[in-house]
């Protein structure tokens, strides 16, 4: 453990006093914790669960436990919201155990968004049934599977812990091998269902549809178990994922510890520009304080990049120690070995600082941590909360320390912390009648099993559907039934997480021997891998030497550099069809599809410690394309400005403007995209366009077109009150030279809120 342990309590006591941070705070909010509430165990709960949960000290469920408990056992599909360590698990636990014990022949599938969530769920469950004394067997069914395991689980697997991945492309279509599992199905259980949103969601959405029908073929009904983070909509969610009506559990009695939240916003270091300094230097200057206070902390990081980065310097710390490993990175790319290792870290308190991109938002048991940083505003307030549920599991007291960025909606949260403490978490949007989505899907489940001449599919009548894909040449149609006939597998074309189907491996080649040390999805490796880019592993610098664009291979080698990589994407857009439109004075408000090529351009490099650009280089990777859907706004500027001052004030105008979008649509900021040109190619007219980022698009767009009035008001209020002179980050984005950017930005945002304001 970690030596001069102070308390949270004592750490707060003298940051109190100390005018460094002071003047850098601008808010401070204790919010204090609850007691528990309890319920006592169900009179047929089973004796032997009953004496696990003695030997964990469990005398009494939490109130939501027994309320899970009963619906189960009645039949009844529900989701479960609570807070993060707030005893979910026992939630789908209880149920399924007591189902297995009184009837043996019962299965049960543990549906998890991560394989490293499936095998950290795989120990407790089984420490559980370990305490029971039954013979209960569960098994996790991934990619890493050994092949002689797999036919035991297929005939006798209990509990059956996959990821929609593996339920896609490695059971569904090969449901004949699993007949025990799919006859005796009585659970599914469906946990961090928040994470299924978007694309990704949209994409489970009918995994799951695939699944009840072959549950349905095999004569089996199963009650859906659904657990989550805090979000706006979850038994909308939860029921449109699984086309099933949910019961809702939203009130927890697990007790909650005392939360100290800490709003930290950089200072100006350039009063002229408004810009702030690094809020990744604020960070790493708070956590040594709080490392050499013995505090297990956790730092959130928004990329990839600025995790290795806070590494970096953090590492410094411990340099003196010879194989200190108390200070580590997690974040996609890592192996799983990796991943394991660190989690087993933080846990046993070897690990004293973690710095993590989201993916320790999700339920990975890493302990108790006592402090959680965030570098800048997550995107979401979800995630917001989700974040800060990480420090101070159940009833330990928790430091929370939001350092704004200098963007617009970080110095918008931060000023506003009302907002921050009072505004309900955002909606997580599917759309399973994303029609791209529905015809993948349509084509995996008529290989799964023949469609009949009055079949639907889900909700959906398909039969139109269907006679289509025997146009295209997939299906064959006999005198009763659609049959698939294609010798291709459809499920392995089709990636439930993004619109490219690979990654891209990243192999080292500093050693005599080339070693696999990580793989990123293609669309990122457009701005992180491509050649002379500094990717950065655990805090150790590597320089890709060449990538292999058409065998996704990236070459690395190990390199001690003072900087570090930053590229960027140009967007070309083309407006496909136009579904809705309204038209004002001059300018148009339209929605409807769109075309997008994203082309990698230049990479830029930048000092460690100081952020400036030292050098730049282009970068020669093919682009890519992609169709969704957008809003777009078409209108009449002054036709005394420059070109310059044309791209100059809607690029401004589209950064303000896209700040304040999830303000509106509850989204991360990251699912919709803002791009202006100044002669669009449908219309050669002035025009912002704001886009889903997401292939199909998920409907997100299409509530902006209905808010862009209020959108208008609240994001020109924001700049007139900027303090800044004439534009800075944290209101039309960075500036290179003095000038009227502010006021010309400002006009472009008048002259579309005058617009929207006029009635014909």
């Amino acid at each position: 453990m970690f030596s001069k342990q102070q308390t949270i309590e004592q750490l707060l006591r003298q940051w109190q006093y100390d005018e460094e941070l002071k003047e850098n705070i601008v808010h401070w909010q204790t919010i204090e914790g609850k007691e528990a509430t309890h319920a006592a165990f169900p009179d047929n709960l089973h004796p032997s669960l009953q004496k696990a949960l003695h030997s964990r000290g469990i005398e009494q469920l939490y109130s939501h436990q027994r309320t899970a408990f009963d619906f189960a056992a009645s039949g009844q599909s529900f989701t479960a919201i609570t807070p993060t360590a707030s005893g979910k698990s026992l939630c789908y636990h209880l149920p399924v155990l007591q189902k297995i014990i009184q009837d043996p022949s019962s299965r049960a599938i543990y549906l998890f968004p991560t394989k490293a969530l499936a095998q950290d769920q795989k120990t407790d469950l089984n420490e559980l049934i370990e305490a029971t004394g039954e013979e209960i067997l569960s098994y996790t069914y991934d990619g890493d599977t050994a092949p002689n395991i797999r036919t035991k689980i297929r005939k006798a697997g209990h509990i059956v812990m996959t990821n929609p991945d593996m339920l896609h492309s490695g059971i569904l279509p090969h449901h004949t091998k699993w007949v025990s599992l799919f006859e005796n199905l009585k659970y599914i259980v469906i946990d961090e269902l928040h994470t299924y949103k978007g694309v990704f969601g949209s994409h489970v959405a009918h995994v799951i549809r695939r699944l009840k029908r072959i549950c349905a073929f095999y004569g089996s009904e199963p009650v859906f178990i659904c657990t989550s983070a805090t979000i706006k909509n979850p038994k909308q969610l939860a029921e449109s994922l699984t086309n099933e009506p949910h019961q809702l559990i939203a009130n927890s009695g697990a007790p909650v510890g005392k939360k100290t939240f800490i709003f930290y916003n950089p200072p100006i270091v350039n009063t002229t520009f408004g810009v702030r300094r690094s809020a990744v230097l604020e960070v790493r200057d708070i956590s040594k304080r709080l490392f050499e206070a013995g505090i297990q902390t956790i730092i959130f990081a928004k990329s990839r990049v600025r995790v290795e980065m806070l590494v970096t310097y953090l590492k410094s710390l411990t340099f003196d120690k010879i194989g200190d490993e108390s200070i580590q990175g997690y974040r996609g790319g890592y192996l799983p070995s990796e991943r394991r290792t660190i989690e087993k870290g933080l846990r046993e308190g070897s690990i004293q600082v973690v710095v993590s991109t989201n993916a320790l938002e999700l339920g990975i048991d890493i302990g108790q941590l006592q402090a959680c940083i965030m570098t800048g505003y997550p995107g979401n307030i979800a995630s917001a909360w989700q974040q800060a549920g990480r420090a101070g599991r159940r009833q330990d007291e928790a430091l929370i320390i939001y350092v704004a960025q200098s963007t617009a909606l970080d110095q918008y949260i931060i000023q506003h912390p009302d907002y921050f403490f009072g505004t309900d978490p955002e909606e997580a949007r599917i759309n399973p009648e994303n029609m791209i989505i529905l015809m993948d899907h349509l084509k995996c489940a008529a290989f799964e099993l023949p469609f009949s001449m009055t079949d639907t599919y889900g909700e959906f009548t398909v039969q139109e559907l269907l006679a289509f894909l025997e146009e295209e040449g997939v299906l064959v149609k006999t005198s009763t039934q659609w049959h698939w006939m294609s010798e291709r597998f459809p499920a392995h074309d089709i990636s439930l997480r993004s619109a490219a189907q690979e990654n891209v491996v990243i192999i080292d080649i500093t050693a005599p021997k080339n070693v696999v040390i990580g793989e990123m999805d293609t669309y990122s490796a457009m701005t992180l891998l491509h050649e002379e880019a500094i990717y950065m592993h655990r805090g150790i610098q590597f320089q890709v030497e060449m990538l292999d664009w058409e065998e996704k291979k990236a070459y690395v080698r190990e390199v001690e550099v003072d900087y570090f990589t930053d590229a960027n994407l140009a967007v070309e857009l083309k407006v496909l069809s136009e579904d809705k439109s309204a038209t004002y004075k001059t300018a148009t408000v339209s929605y409807g599809d769109v075309s997008l090529l994203a082309i990698p351009t230049i990479f830029k490099k930048i000092r460690f410690n100081t952020h400036d650009n030292i050098g730049s280089g282009k970068i020669t990777i093919p682009p890519m394309e992609m169709h969704t859907s957008a809003t777009w706004m078409s209108f009449d500027l002054p036709d005394n400005w420059s070109e310059e001052q044309l791209t100059d004030a809607l690029n401004g105008a589209a950064y303000a403007m896209g700040s304040f979008v999830p303000l509106f649509v509850h989204c991360d900021r990251s699912d919709l995209s803002v791009v202006p040109q100044v002669k669009a190619t449908h219309n050669e007219r002035p025009t912002i366009f704001i886009y889903d980022s997401y292939p199909g698009g998920i409907g997100l767009a299409e509530k902006v077109y209905d808010i862009l009035l209020s959108l208008l008001e609240r994001t020109i209020k924001h700049v007139e009150t900027c303090p800044c002179q004439a534009g800075c980050p944290s209101c039309i984005g960075a500036q290179d030279a003095i000038g009227d950017s502010k006021q010309q930005v400002l006009k472009v945002l008048r002259i579309l809120l005058a617009e929207m304001m006029w009635l014909p």
